[in-house]
């Protein structure tokens, strides 16, 4: 249905993209993929985005649920969320290739103001969906790489393009997603400013009833929706949030296992080192080393 538009929004990425990697662009909200084999799994926040896929497939792992997407769908993401991701399908000829576009939620609230029209309201839905790309939202998505190759013209376009995705995105099958995190007082958007103080504040300690209380919700209630938008429990959601910041310390600066652990809030390293090996899948050290490794080559 969009094999031409998909193959011109391939070439156009893979002018601007490096192989094998994720790289950013004089767009800040713009990240380009392109890949030519499968990847292992990799773990990684999301922040509230689209993802594209051009070529290829991927899969991304949420708390144990698994979400595919092949050529013309995208991922939405409408609040952080910890996830594993890789890419499954790829080729030398058939290179994976993906757009990731950053959504910002006042963005969507000042379209919500303005008059756009999305569905009805709905209880709490998950932060994350795959859906099927429609024409006007690909071909915006289209306009916004091919300005890579005019750069005169990114400071005055960029945002107008930037602006037309997030209301086709508003507008369109998922919207109600994104338009949950915009309305104060819905049971999600109150789940997504909970979500932003776990991601500020992950190595302080957590009480449910205050950070409940804090955003205007029962303990019982606050527990539901969060599960609902995340998969996770806020206990699930903040472990995860500490272990990948670890890895990152380790991997990054260099840190030590022990110190990385007390950065993050941990207070025991044997606790540390059993939730990270039960969570990548090797002790701290032989993670790191694979790691390294794995980025030298």
């Amino acid at each position: 249905m969009h094999n031409a538009e998909l193959t011109a929004l391939a070439s156009a990425v893979q002018r601007h993209a490096t192989p094998d990697k994720v790289v950013n662009t004089p767009v800040p909200e713009l990240k380009l993929s392109c890949f030519t084999a499968p990847t292992e799994m990799t773990s990684l926040v999301y922040e509230p985005c689209l993802c594209l896929i051009v070529q290829g497939s991927k899969e991304v792992l949420l708390a144990g649920e698994s979400y595919r997407m092949d050529p013309a769908q995208f991922l939405l993401v409408s609040v952080d969320l910890p996830v594993d991701a890789r890419v499954l399908e790829a080729t030398a000829d058939q290179p994976y290739v993906g757009v990731q576009i950053s959504l910002d939620p006042r963005v969507v609230g000042e379209l919500l103001a303005e008059g756009t029209t999305v569905s009805a309201p709905a209880p709490s839905e998950r932060g994350l969906a795959v859906t099927s790309v429609e024409p006007p939202l690909l071909n915006a998505v289209t306009r916004l790489v091919d300005l890579l190759d005019t750069p005169a013209d990114l400071r005055p376009l960029a945002p107008l393009v930037l602006r037309e995705i997030t209301h086709r995105v508003l507008t369109g099958p998922q919207g109600l997603r994104l338009r949950q995190i915009a309305l104060a007082g819905a049971p999600a958007y109150r789940i997504a400013r909970a979500i932003r103080w776990l991601k500020d504040h992950f190595a302080d300690p957590l009480r449910i009833e205050s950070l409940a209380a804090q955003v205007g919700m029962s303990s019982s209630s606050f527990h539901q929706h969060f599960k609902n938008v995340t998969a996770m429990t806020p206990l699930q959601y903040q472990k995860r949030m500490r272990l990948q910041e670890a890895r990152n310390l380790m991997f990054s600066e260099k840190l030590e296992a022990a110190e990385a652990a007390f950065r993050v809030g941990y207070e025991s390293p044997s606790q540390f080192s059993r939730e990270y090996r039960r969570m990548f899948g090797a002790p701290p050290r032989q993670d790191i080393a694979a790691l390294k490794t794995e980025y030298a080559t």
